[in-house]
């Protein structure tokens, strides 16, 4: 600002200057042909000899130039006043948006720093949730389930179910029935001598005699013939069947149970058709099973190691329509007692109610079927005893009860609670021999014996 005044004052100082020579001369400048800054002075009477105060032209002339250089000199002190006002107010701005960013990046930070708080609350929560149920499933596998009974017929929650619903599964692997048998109905045997038929009242602690080796060990079938007829080989013959795989044919034999507890095989044979899950069974020197992804039943000839005969078993499920409780395709069951050979199984007609047909073991046609009211996906497998049909409640539970008992000489069945162990506590495999009184079976890999104890039946019982 003061240059701008003393520029003014200098101005004003010149302005007078010219003023005051207006009445004797005049100043009067101008480009020569060079382009050159010429000066010109005039007097009012030529007249005059010499120029009054000549000596003020070059005063004059350098208040000219030094104002020149102040104009330029003010000229770009303006220039640089508002090139710092103009940088002055980009900072400002520029201060502004990083405040602003902060702001933004600080507040994103804070809910994002409440979000993660909520998630962990949230995964505690779910933490406390698993905690929770896996106690209750713990609860659920030592605590054996009710069923409840009307007019004497045992009533299934929830029958309709589908047996490959994985909760409904779950459910039915926990399950044991615990309804007792009346005492007056039994007649205890004291002299442990009773080889008759009779109704089960006891099954023994598991006896292990060889555990599998491979994975292909987990479930199968294992026994012994109760009735060998004219072939090499005897009643003391352990056979053998691993049942996982996709192929199934290799029979082992072992000459006695010895040579089974070792795993030393005398002879492998190669069935002709691929064997279905684990319902096989042996009776008077021949292998009875289902073929693999059909109804069919095949008997196999264990003296000519031939195929002897085949037939479907009459709408008889297969594959998974009507198995047992723990599923492994277990729609047929073939069975052996004191009175031959018989079929465990559903038809749609039944709709999944268990099925026995009483089987000729020569020709396997049927030649008597009763229908009961167990639902056979509610239990996890059966065997039958003189001509009776028992159920086992679950196939993983370490203490389970043989649940129910159905008789085909009255054609009635009933609830039971006989104990029995499944040690290994995945039983896949019971089979009854009636010439050892033992049950043979297959739990997880191993491969046990259990002896029974029958009593006689009161007369007039149902």
């Amino acid at each position: 600002m003061w240059l701008q005044v003393s520029v003014l004052y200098l101005s004003c100082l010149v302005l007078t200057s010219q003023s005051q020579g207006d009445d004797r001369a005049s100043l009067r400048r101008s480009n020569n042909h060079n382009g050159k800054c010429q000066y010109t002075f005039t007097v009012a009477s030529p007249e005059e000899s010499s120029c009054l105060g000549g000596s003020a032209g070059p005063e004059m002339e350098g208040v000219l130039s030094r104002l020149t250089l102040l104009e330029a000199l003010v000229s770009r002190l303006v220039a640089g006043g508002e090139e710092g006002d103009s940088g002055t107010r980009v900072g400002s701005n520029s201060e502004e948006g990083l405040q602003e960013a902060y702001s933004q990046v600080t507040a994103e930070r804070d809910q994002l720093q409440k979000h993660t708080e909520q998630l962990n609350i949230q995964l505690q929560e779910l933490q406390k949730r698993l905690e929770e149920l896996s106690q209750e499933a713990e609860t659920l596998r030592q605590t054996p389930c009710q069923q409840r009974q009307t007019s004497g017929k045992v009533q299934h929650e929830g029958s309709q179910r589908p047996a490959n619903d994985p909760a409904y599964a779950a459910y039915q692997e926990m399950k044991a029935e615990v309804t007792e048998v009346p005492a007056s109905h039994l007649i205890p045997d004291e002299s442990h001598n009773f080889t008759g038929c009779g109704e089960l009242v006891s099954v023994g602690e598991p006896v292990l005699h060889r555990k599998a080796d491979g994975i292909t060990g987990k479930y199968g079938v294992w026994l012994q013939d109760p009735e060998p007829q004219g072939s090499q080989y005897t009643n003391r013959t352990v056979w053998r069947i691993d049942t996982v795989g996709k192929d199934v044919r290799q029979l082992f034999a072992y000459e006695d149970m010895e040579q089974f507890s070792r795993g030393f095989p005398m002879k492998v044979l190669v069935l002709p058709e691929p064997v279905e899950s684990t319902g096989a069974t042996l009776y008077r020197s021949s292998f009875y099973y289902q073929r693999r992804r059909s109804r069919t039943l095949i008997r196999y000839d264990l003296a000519s190691e031939s195929l002897a005969s085949r037939l479907d078993l009459p709408h008889a499920g297969f594959q998974g329509q009507h198995p047992y409780s723990w599923g492994g395709y277990t729609d047929i069951d073939l069975a052996v007692d004191e009175q031959g050979l018989w079929a465990i199984y559903s038809t749609n007609k039944a709709k999944g109610a268990i099925v026995i047909s009483q089987l000729d073991p020569e020709s396997l046609e049927v030649r008597r079927t009763w229908q009961t009211n167990i639902r056979k996906h509610t239990v996890a497998n059966a065997f039958m005893v003189c001509g009776r049909l028992y159920t086992v409640a679950s196939y993983t539970a370490p203490n389970t009860t043989i649940n129910h008992v159905f008789d085909t000489a009255t054609g009635e069945g009933r609830a039971i609670s006989v104990p029995l162990k499944n040690k290994y506590r995945y039983n896949s495999m019971v089979d009854y021999n009636h010439s050892q009184r033992k049950l043979y079976a297959w739990d997880n890999f191993h491969m046990v014996t259990y002896d029974i104890r029958l009593g006689r039946v009161s007369h007039g019982s149902s």
